[in-house]
């Protein structure tokens, strides 16, 4: 059976730090949720040892645009530019095209803001150009300053299809447009089967001291990830390293539709049906104080259970919980 551990929160005192860790840490991520763990590993550690993997399974086409909605979640939130408050776009956006798309009686279920709109044509324009969707990525995170390394999970399409009871929906459709009303019956990635991991991905996992997977729906956010071949083979090969942070609190979802879809689906929408999800291939669950009744079941699966606060509504808050990853990735070094 495998250990549990507590740990305790360290002191606001100690969030500031002489020295950052040169740890190179690599994280799977999909948006919102991600975005705010990703922030306090950015800014506790040295952003250019961080390399992130990203979930493109919600990439979608729209007026003609390639638009990925993670990845430039990411890429807002950690060069400083996203709107904190909805935890997407940029901060202060307006509207304007999108409302004259609309007169022109072309759909506006899903906001695109004017500035974010060049970041879609640029992407657009790149691949018309016959570059990939990760040398797209790297050009927008270098332009907006950003130190560390976004990945796509794959330069090929793998959109997320949710079958439901009103059929098949692209995901965005059954999020945005639908507001997550329909019932999941299943969850498809589109030529995922085809799909390769993009340039790099493997070897970041490979290379990393501590793969942290982000506290992101299982199904949607990290599934589409673990569906393209090679990568959960991989991530079972250095399961050791692999920390994953529970993205349900309290059976509660943080952020999204995660407890919903896992129940229409089966699964318990708790930290324990989360951690059966991930057993194969995750070495320490990190769970929320507030479920720490369920810490002996989870050890049972034969992962290391680590207890500390997961909830991340504030910048210090981000930063405990990016720190006690850190501390967990190499406990004898000095933070």
């Amino acid at each position: 059976m495998a250990s549990r551990v507590a740990l305790p929160t360290p002191p606001a005192s100690e969030l500031f730090m002489p020295s950052k860790p040169k740890l190179k840490i690599t994280a799977l991520a999909g948006g919102v949720g991600a975005s705010k763990l990703l922030l306090g590993l950015y800014e506790m550690m040295d952003p250019s040892f961080l390399t992130i993997i990203v979930n493109t399974g919600d990439d979608i086409v729209l007026h003609g645009l390639n638009i990925s909605p993670d990845l430039d979640i990411v890429t807002y939130t950690l060069g400083g530019i996203v709107d904190a408050s909805k935890g997407w776009g940029f901060r202060g956006e307006t509207f304007h095209a999108l409302k004259r798309l609309a007169v022109y009686g072309r759909p506006n279920w899903f906001n695109l803001g004017d500035r974010d709109l060049a970041t879609h044509i640029h992407r657009s324009a790149l691949l018309s150009e016959g570059k990939t969707l990760s040398q797209a990525a790297d050009s927008i995170r270098i332009a907006l300053g950003v130190k560390s390394r976004i990945l796509p999970m794959s330069d090929s399409p793998v959109p997320t299809v949710i079958d439901s009871n009103e059929g098949p929906l692209h995901f965005q459709e059954y999020l945005v447009k639908r507001r997550a009303e329909p019932v999941v019956k299943a969850i498809r990635f589109a030529g995922v089967e085809s799909a390769a991991p993009a340039p790099g991905v493997l070897e970041a996992i490979r290379e990393a001291d501590r793969i942290v997977i982000c506290p992101s729906n299982p199904l949607i956010s990290i599934g589409p990830i673990l569906a393209v071949p090679q990568i959960r083979d991989e991530l079972r090969t250095y399961k050791e390293k692999v920390s994953a942070v529970c993205p349900i609190v309290g059976g509660k979802s943080l952020k999204g539709p995660s407890d919903k879809m896992l129940a229409q689906l089966g699964h318990a929408p708790t930290a324990l049906g989360v951690a059966k999800l991930y057993t194969d291939f995750t070495g320490t669950f990190v769970i929320d104080p507030s479920d720490k009744s369920q810490s002996a079941a989870i050890s049972a699966l034969g992962m290391t259970v680590a207890i500390m606060p997961t909830v991340m509504k504030t910048c210090a808050q981000k930063h405990k919980l990016a720190r006690a990853l850190l501390s967990l990735s190499s406990p004898s070094s000095p933070l």
